[in-house]
């Protein structure tokens, strides 16, 4: 009997409990998430259908925006429903199965985010250092495979953490201080010693996130090498504003997830590791599509176009 109450103890459901003690606020943080949600969705739709509607920006490197617009829709719907959910019911519940799919593709999407920003970085590199030849290295079929492998990788990788987390037995309390499913407050409530999971689950993520950052850091090292042979202050300046949006994303995505993920977990906080976590998993989406549109002559001129034509269209129906 005592065995089968701790098997049936193992699978139950989890409580996201990392938003406790604000439930006299939960209807304004729910509006406000709310909105920080559909910005996302409909930022990342327009930039898709701006880029899909304007053949002059059918270029490697708005080809790769709208990858990572379709991967920023995905990834913000991974964790916000679920918390929009908790905050307007107060339904803190999440089964079982439901958290550990909710880990995986939240694991997936962000390390697959972690490779295309590193391909976003060899684009620019290309387009900077080797501007001629920068057509016929990133053809439409090689964009493809790069674009293949970078969601195999994070998908693949993701596969590790998920195993380790779902063998524990959670025989303590399934409270998780957190707002949605993630290794480290799993890892917290497990009834066994969790550091050689720990462990494993750092090192994948240091793979995960440090090596990318270095192939990153190459690459800008190459595009500031190149920008520095150029002559004249307009042409650096006019090379440099092509990789200044993704720079801006890179900084905020990787500093957030390499303090979360790759930082000793003794140097955190539950409150500081849920603020870097709504960085990477909800502000980031939200302000890609500002980033890459607001700073963007190419984009916003796609824009006007698209506007001027669902007008135009509207007007003759």
């Amino acid at each position: 009997m005592e065995q089968l109450n701790k098997t049936l103890d193992l699978y139950s459901d989890f409580f996201l409990v990392g938003f406790s003690g604000v439930e006299q606020y939960g209807i304004y943080l729910f509006i406000f998430f709310l909105i920080i949600y559909l910005f996302s969705l409909s930022g990342n739709t327009i930039i898709i259908l701006v880029v899909w509607s304007n053949i002059n920006l059918h270029t490697p490197m708005y080809f790769f925006i709208t990858v990572l617009a379709f991967l920023d829709a995905w990834y913000v719907s991974t964790t916000v429903p679920k918390l929009l959910s908790i905050l307007l019911t107060n339904n803190k519940r999440i089964s079982f199965q439901g958290c550990f799919v909710q880990l995986y593709m939240f694991q997936s999407f962000g390390i697959t985010e972690c490779a295309l920003l590193a391909i976003m970085a060899f684009d620019r590199c290309t387009a900077i250092y080797n501007p001629l030849r920068y057509t016929s290295i990133l053809t439409e079929r090689v964009c493809k495979v790069l674009i293949s492998i970078c969601w195999s990788y994070g998908f693949l990788v993701a596969i590790m953490p998920l195993v380790l987390a779902v063998r524990l037995p959670y025989c303590n309390s399934h409270d998780l201080t957190h707002y949605f499913c993630d290794v480290a407050p799993l890892m917290a409530i497990a009834c066994v010693d969790p550091t050689p999971i720990n462990i494993a689950n750092q090192s994948v993520s240091t793979v995960a996130t440090f090596f990318i950052l270095l192939f990153v850091i190459t690459m800008y090292i190459i595009i500031i090498y190149s920008i520095l042979k150029i002559k004249t202050s307009q042409g650096r300046s006019k090379a440099f504003s092509t990789c200044s949006s993704h720079l801006t994303v890179v900084i905020l995505f990787y500093g957030t997830a390499f303090i979360v993920y790759v930082v000793p977990k003794e140097l955190h906080t539950v409150k500081n590791d849920m603020i870097y976590a709504m960085i990477y998993t909800m502000f980031i989406p939200f302000l890609n599509p500002l980033i890459y549109s607001l700073r963007n002559k190419d984009v916003k001129g796609g824009f006007r176009k698209s506007l001027q034509k669902f007008q135009e269209h509207v007007c003759k129906s």
